[in-house]
């Protein structure tokens, strides 16, 4: 290998950690700013401690809105998947009049802002008396990840043996049966990727959050929004560090189950 080549090796390798170190420094000054024993947020820290951790495990109202964002998430995730299978079948596996509308309405939004679509969401829901209401965020949770799963489990039917499921029902079964017991395993990877992305972006969702809840049915990103609004303490680093190991430990068991490749 020439020095040429080797310098043109080492100098990609120092670029691509150079990004790294870019995209990683937030979540790194926010790490180390979690153990500061003051009562503001300040880098370096002057001490450290986990007293934050603990004041966070103590505080009512952000354990509160976590449970409140876990049951959403949940729940959003599994409507995602099965609206956005039924989705994916139709614009899959069939032509029907209005495709074109159904699959502008799937890529939305990706498109549009989400204070676009917090407003709008507003003006739709306030007519049904769904503000600040569990049914109100989860429709609009529901809007903001059909397409993420539309997306993964489309993928996974595009992969999908059709002489198999040709074969079962050439063999006596009903497409019903044919989808629960040979369509449905071969496509578990793209539901299951598609129902972790529904949940953590429905765990995640702050914008359109903030236009649809105040008190009854406040997530966990607006609390911790409206807790900034009057205190920057390390606490709020403190929580940021769990909800990062949290979403870290999910993609790893994605990973450990299924694989990610084979999953997205």
């Amino acid at each position: 290998m020439n020095q040429t080549s080797l310098l043109a090796r080492w100098s990609w390798r120092i670029l691509i950690a150079a990004i790294y170190l870019f995209l990683l420094a937030p979540i790194l000054i926010v790490f180390i700013v979690s153990f500061d024993t003051r009562q503001y947020l300040a880098f370096p820290p002057e001490s450290y401690s986990l007293g934050s951790y603990a004041l966070v495990f103590q505080n009512a109202t952000f354990i509160g809105a976590f449970w409140r964002s876990l049951g959403i998430g949940i729940v959003v995730g599994f409507g995602a998947v099965a609206i956005g299978t039924l989705l994916s079948l139709a614009l899959t596996r069939h032509r029907f009049r209005g495709e074109g509308a159904v699959n502008f309405l799937v890529i939305a939004p990706f498109i549009v802002p989400n204070i676009v679509l917090g407003v709008g969401l507003v003006l739709v829901l306030a007519n049904f008396g769904l503000l600040d209401s569990y049914p109100g965020i989860i429709l609009a949770h529901l809007g903001v990840t059909i397409p993420y799963t539309v997306r993964t489990v489309s993928m996974s039917l595009s992969s999908v043996d059709r002489r198999v499921e040709e074969a079962a029902m050439v063999h006596g079964a009903s497409p019903l049966k044919v989808f629960w017991r040979i369509t449905l395993p071969l496509i578990r990877p793209g539901l299951i990727a598609g129902w972790v992305i529904a949940f953590l972006i429905s765990f995640d969702e702050t914008t359109i959050s903030l236009f649809l809840v105040s008190v009854k049915a406040s997530t966990l990103p607006t609390e911790i929004y409206r807790y900034l609004e009057y205190s920057t303490d390390p606490q709020v680093a403190a929580l940021s560090v769990i909800l990062i190991l949290i979403s870290l430990v999910v993609v790893i068991a994605l990973e450990r189950l299924i694989g990610l490749r084979k999953a997205v």
